[in-house]
């Protein structure tokens, strides 16, 4: 195998557990710590936007391949095998098909609305003297 052909398989092995992450935060073998933590990392590592921008060179990249994995291999230690082993199943399966615009759409919305939020009470803070 190739170095582009690994990277893709890492890619696509990466995308399929971050949807089994999310299948396992609505399993309730789950236990409670294990779904908030992959919970994170499955809205981080599925939102168009990331803590360090992919513009800023070498850096841009360092959360797409070193910070989404990390949270992967943690989350997935947390969580039983059992479940893991269902939800990769069915991760691989929902992985393969279309993207969701609404999804896209929502999770931006979220973001953005957190942005205002942080905005507002820097202002607040910044001209309350």
């Amino acid at each position: 195998m190739g170095g582009l052909d690994r990277i893709r398989h890492w890619a696509r092995v990466v995308k399929r557990d971050a949807v089994a992450l999310y299948l396992a935060t609505r399993d309730p073998r789950t236990p409670w710590y294990a779904k908030l933590l992959a919970g994170v990392v499955v809205a981080y590592a599925l939102s168009p936007i990331d803590l360090i921008p992919d513009f800023i060179p070498v850096l841009g990249y360092l959360d797409d391949f070193l910070l989404v994995p990390l949270g992967l291999w943690l989350a997935v230690r947390l969580i039983p095998a059992e479940v893991m082993r269902d939800c990769r199943s069915r991760g691989a399966e929902l992985a393969e098909r279309p993207v969701s615009r609404t999804a896209a759409v929502v999770v931006v919305a979220i973001w953005l609305g957190a942005l205002a939020v942080v905005g507002r009470l820097v202002y607040r803070s910044i001209h309350a003297g």
